[in-house]
């Protein structure tokens, strides 16, 4: 069930793509006020209409967003966006990225010295162990829209054949292994070999560069959840974009996470991928294998 909060306030710190504006109006339809902070370079100024307060925030400014969820009588708040953490190996990134003196507090055992933890689970949830510190709860996304998380089965195209589902198979229990190394969530693979691992550089970079090595196309995309996903943040998300990315790029089928995957404008989702030919399934590789899907 939906977590609501009749005429209530809920913080949302909003970066890349469609699905800060879907949880948006998740939010304001279960009766939520929703007050909103807007990641620099990645939130899309398009949320503005689809919250009720709205103000920009460098993503190294951890005291602004704590100060600003206190004077909106914010204590619960959630996160959903991509960060493109890429930005900070850019030349100069920090001239860009000043951060204040509670973000330096936070995260300097992490970014000083050879022995701090960088992975993506740990500055999250030190991220969030900060806002707690001040009465902030962060919640996953998805407990105020439930609805967003796809169910197991064939969401759109054909069935999969002998041969995609062996590649499934066969990429599903590298997805994983690479999610517990906390490395990234997708991986490319044709004729059970992988061509393309992602990392840093994100999903979609990841199905180009598969593209670019197997000119012959026809590759599988497995994108899976880590084995103990925190569903706070970094909780695996595809939409339209995906499929046009796997399509320019040459690939056939995309297999996602069953009850741990978003799903971003089912409608047009599978309509596109029935127009295209292209083949998406959501399995729960708990119960059954990609072959018995």
């Amino acid at each position: 069930m939906p977590v609501t909060h009749p005429n209530s306030r809920v913080g949302l710190i909003a970066g890349w793509g469609r699905l800060p504006i879907t949880v948006a109006d998740a939010l304001r339809a279960a009766g939520c006020e929703v007050q909103c902070l807007g990641l620099k370079w990645h939130c899309e100024e398009a949320i503005r209409p689809h919250v009720d307060h709205f103000e920009w925030l460098n993503a190294a400014r951890l005291g602004q967003a704590v100060r600003y969820f206190r004077r909106r009588g914010v204590t619960r708040a959630t996160m959903c966006g991509k960060f493109h953490k890429v930005d900070l190996y850019r030349p100069w990134a920090w001239l860009r990225y000043v951060p204040d003196a509670t973000f330096l507090k936070t995260f300097y055992p992490h970014f000083i010295g050879r022995s701090g933890d960088r992975r993506d689970d740990t500055l999250l949830g030190t991220f969030c162990r900060a806002f707690a510190e001040h009465g902030i709860e962060f919640l996953p996304a998805t407990d105020f829209a439930p609805e967003l998380l796809v169910n197991t089965g064939q969401v759109a195209g054909k069935p999969l054949s002998r041969a995609q589902a062996a590649d499934i198979d066969f990429g599903w229990r590298i997805a994983k292994q690479m999610g517990g190394l906390d490395i990234g969530q997708s991986i490319c693979v044709k004729d059970r070999a992988v061509l393309a691992v992602e990392a840093i550089e994100g999903t979609d970079a990841a199905i180009g560069r598969a593209g670019q090595l197997c000119r012959a196309g026809g590759f599988t995309v497995i994108k899976a959840a880590k084995p103990k996903q925190d569903m706070r943040f970094d909780v695996p998300t595809v939409g339209v974009r995906t499929l046009e990315t796997m399509r320019a790029a040459g690939g056939r089928v995309l297999a996602i996470e069953a009850g741990c995957t978003i799903l971003l404008d089912e409608g047009e989702f599978r309509r596109y991928a029935d127009r295209h030919g292209l083949c998406v399934v959501a399995i729960d590789m708990s119960h059954a294998s990609a072959a018995a899907a």
